[in-house]
């Protein structure tokens, strides 16, 4: 049985990456979304193992010295990571597996699992993302500015990368994101046991 993949997808914030995911995850029932560990509280509303899983700062310190975070990050004095046990198990098991991380962690991750797929998603462009975070009317035009220069350094980072989508229309941006989980099955690194398989029958 084939090991499963593992797909770091990161976006900016207002791209639709949630959306995407959602519809990708109801269509493949072989995929596995990891949940990441966070020491933040948890807001109204927020489940434990669902949202995030959420740790005290000590709990979270020692799974990052026990090696338990496959990548972490600190941001406003909380710490942010996917806790590593719970990927290994899916991928071992032949289940595919995406984390949702931004870009910094996706490089963390790229440098221990260099198999790992990397995808990011695009706004059809910086004004138009800028128009999506308005339209939200849930943040202030100073935090919708940071999160536009946010964006935009996060948008420099996508040429490392292996795949590029732009969500301008969701169900093309869904069926390209297929379409690249599709195509990760087919790498001849995934196919060494079948193409034995045939020589065996030559």
């Amino acid at each position: 049985m084939n090991k499963g993949k593992l797909f770091v997808v990161s976006a900016p914030s207002g791209c639709g990456k949630g959306t995407i995911l959602l519809e990708v995850l109801n269509n493949n029932k072989n995929l596995f979304y990891s949940v990441s560990a966070t020491t933040r509280t948890p807001r109204e509303g927020e489940i434990d193992g669902v949202n995030y899983y959420f740790l005290s700062k000590d709990e979270f310190k020692r799974e990052i010295d026990n090696g338990g975070m496959l990548e972490y990050a600190q941001y406003c004095d909380n710490f942010y990571g996917t806790p590593k046990k719970k990927v290994f198990e899916k991928l071992e098991q032949g289940i595919d597996v995406i984390l949702e991380i931004e870009t910094k962690g996706a490089m963390q991750v790229k440098g221990v699992m260099p198999e790992a797929v990397l995808i990011f998603i695009l706004p059809p462009s910086v004004l138009e993302l800028r128009r999506r975070l308005n339209k939200r009317g849930t943040e202030e035009e100073s935090v919708i500015e940071k999160r536009v220069k946010e964006a935009e350094d996060e948008i420099r980072r996508a040429f490392n990368y292996d795949y590029i989508i732009m969500n301008d229309e969701l169900d093309k941006a869904i069926e390209d994101f297929e379409a690249v989980l599709k195509a990760s099955k087919l790498t001849k690194e995934n196919n060494k046991n079948m193409i034995e398989e045939v020589l065996k029958n030559a």
